[in-house]
């Protein structure tokens, strides 16, 4: 009973996170930008989204956090978090030469629920 339980937790989480990607993706959709990759992932890590909008590569991370105990979604972005986006950034860059060239910012897409506001952090490291 308790791993069904478990099982059932993690799906929720995976649902509520996928949930909040996608309206992340719509927002920067909406701000003009096209999404190139979701969910990006090698050995080096993960990225949420790649987006695109002229000669700029957005890097976008996004957080649901809706319990503020432990911090706010921001909170969870720690030192050894942004390295491990920054190196699977330079996968990406380094297998995509037509990415290479634009210039790159790492943005924040923080959301204390799903269906509440979208707080976007720009060049947030």
């Amino acid at each position: 009973m308790h791993k069904a339980a478990n099982q059932r937790a993690l799906l929720d989480r995976q649902r509520l996170g996928s949930a909040a990607e996608e309206r992340a993706a719509q927002l920067l959709r909406l701000a003009g930008y096209d999404i190139l990759a979701r969910n990006f992932r090698c050995r080096m890590g993960e990225l949420d989204i790649v987006a695109r909008r002229g000669t700029l590569l957005v890097i976008a991370e996004v957080r649901l956090r809706s319990n503020g105990r432990f911090g706010g979604p921001g909170a969870s972005i720690t030192a050894a978090k942004r390295a491990r986006i920054v190196r699977a950034a330079r996968f990406l860059l380094a297998t995509q030469p037509r990415l290479a060239a634009l210039a790159v910012r790492f943005d924040t897409l923080l959301l204390e629920s799903c269906a509440g506001p979208i707080e976007w952090i720009e060049g947030a490291f």
